[in-house]
């Protein structure tokens, strides 16, 4: 991905989080700074992006990439964990890949990763517990959920994580964020 190709962020709310939360912590601007950073730095790393491997590489580079950003409550996200990994409670951060074909993303005027889904209150009561500021702490989440987007899975092993985690280190070293994984 190239600097000319700006991805596109589709930002929703549901109608308990307020305005000044979407406004503080994800507004689109941010969002594409996050999402651009992390893509270049997957760019340059030897790896396969495990849902995009069968993607040719020039409609990977030539596209903008697409992604949504739904922020809701902590109800909302109970229900939607409990649905997507039945898990009964409210999780900070859900990442839906797209899940399209290659041959649909070939034709497709940009490349859609998926959504996230974030839970704004289980952000900032993990950013309190763990000492961290709020909006660094939704930046660590956004890399971590794109990095699922991507199809990087922590929860495979602990290569995986390792490699998830570093990446995420280092993602957020380049956005001038400290290592999270450190406790403070």
């Amino acid at each position: 991905m190239t600097d000319s190709i700006a991805p596109i962020i589709d930002i929703s709310t549901s109608e308990t989080v307020a305005n000044e939360i979407a406004d503080n912590f994800y507004s689109t601007q941010h969002i594409q700074q996050v999402l651009t950073t992390t893509l270049e730095f997957i760019n340059a790393q030897p790896v396969t992006l495990p849902y995009f491997e069968e993607l040719e590489p020039e409609n990977w580079a030539k596209k903008p990439k697409q992604m949504g950003v739904y922020l809701t409550d902590s109800v909302e996200g109970r229900e939607l964990n409990l649905e997507a990994r039945g898990k009964d409670y409210a999780t900070n951060i859900l990442s839906y890949p797209s899940d399209l074909p290659a041959f649909i993303l070939a034709e497709m005027p940009e490349i859609s990763l998926g959504e996230l889904v974030i839970c704004h209150e289980v952000v900032e009561q993990q950013a309190i517990e763990q000492h961290k500021t709020v909006a660094d702490h939704v930046t660590h989440l956004l890399i971590h959920g794109i990095l699922h987007l991507l199809g990087f899975d922590h929860e495979l092993g602990q290569a995986e994580q390792d490699e998830m985690e570093g990446f995420e280190i280092a993602i957020l070293q380049k956005l001038g964020i400290s290592n999270p994984y450190i406790a403070k």
